[in-house]
């Protein structure tokens, strides 16, 4: 059986019923289990995954963007995370048996479906992506919400139009290889050291102006990771807050070691981490050889090396892709 996974994240955290409504629109697809709904109330955002063959999916992500096109308005948005739509992103996954290209294809189908029944702005990223600097979410969400009217003439949508943008927003669509949504706590309520060392661990690195006003890169520690700092009121957390898109560069615990090694430096001590939605068995077989070699239960040791439950308790078989799919 062939199984694609969607990860659609949508701009609301704080209204149950709107949250609810979503999540029941995704339910309502024969053949697709909602594995995981991770919401935040800080970050007024909240991320489904569910699974499913690549058709029911499809259907699946559909319904999902009618119900969040009706209820969410951006007009009305405020959170600690970036967005600039209702659904703000939707990104598919190939998972057991699917191709890549097939989940390319129901990316561009879902889009085209939309710009029929709704006519929303939207772009294309990651493996759909029209043009070299759309492979990247945070080149179409720059700005946020707030920006998009300057966008309108920049950047060339490639569905939809922005007749009726205001309520919903632009999304953002495609097709990628398996994310895991990382966040590390530090012990301190400056959020700029997190923000420092964001731009040290991440691929991108950092930016400085020179004494001439020239702009100087400096190439960060962590290929295939993304990050910022911030600071999480729900949590009373300043976190760095990471999306590591490609495991076989940077695994969980390299991004867990190199923060906690730059926090060090600055005088901060790393309390724990913070899973987002789900990630494989693999990164928890990996950092249990490292935190206990000869634990007779990987999964605590790497749970306990983590930190993993020092916000809330962690069910491995609710957040490990693995256990959650038995």
């Amino acid at each position: 059986m062939k199984l694609l996974e969607c990860i659609p994240n949508i701009s609301e955290g704080r209204d149950e019923t709107i949250i609810n409504a979503v999540a029941q629109a995704i339910q309502s697809v024969e053949g697709v289990k909602l594995l995981h709904t991770d919401t935040g109330y800080a970050a007024n955002r909240t991320v489904f995954t569910f699974v499913g063959e690549p058709e029911a999916v499809l259907k699946a992500a559909f319904e999902l963007y009618k119900k969040a096109v009706e209820l969410i308005d951006m007009r009305k948005h405020t959170g600690t995370h970036p967005r600039q739509g209702a659904v703000d992103v939707c990104p598919f996954v190939p998972l057991q048996g699917t191709p890549m290209l097939e989940a390319i294809d129901i990316a561009s189908r879902l889009a085209f479906m939309l710009e029929s029944e709704f006519n929303i702005p939207g772009y294309f990223y990651a493996f759909n992506a029209s043009w070299p600097d759309h492979v990247n979410l945070s080149y179409l969400r720059k700005g946020e919400y707030e920006a998009l009217p300057g966008k309108m003439g920049e950047i060339p949508l490639d569905f939809g139009d922005w007749e009726n943008w205001e309520k919903s927003g632009a999304t953002v669509i495609g097709a990628r290889n398996l994310l895991v949504a990382y966040n590390i706590n530090l012990a301190t309520k400056d959020v700029e050291i997190a923000k420092k060392i964001a731009g040290i661990v991440r691929q991108s690195g950092t930016i400085r102006l020179s004494s001439t006003g020239e702009r100087l890169g400096t190439p960060g520690k962590l290929a295939g990771v993304r990050a910022i700092g911030w600071y999480i009121k729900d949590f009373d957390r300043v976190q760095v807050s990471c999306n590591l898109t490609d495991l076989s560069l940077s695994s969980m615990l390299d991004v867990f070691l190199a923060v906690k090694e730059e926090a060090e430096k600055m005088g901060v001590t790393v309390t724990g981490s913070e899973l987002i939605g789900l990630a494989p068995i693999s990164e928890f077989e990996k950092a249990a050889a490292y935190f206990e070699p000869n634990s007779s239960d990987p999964i605590k040791a790497a749970i306990n090396g983590f930190g993993l439950d020092e916000i809330k308790p962690f069910d491995p078989n609710q957040k490990i892709i693995e256990k959650r799919f038995k």
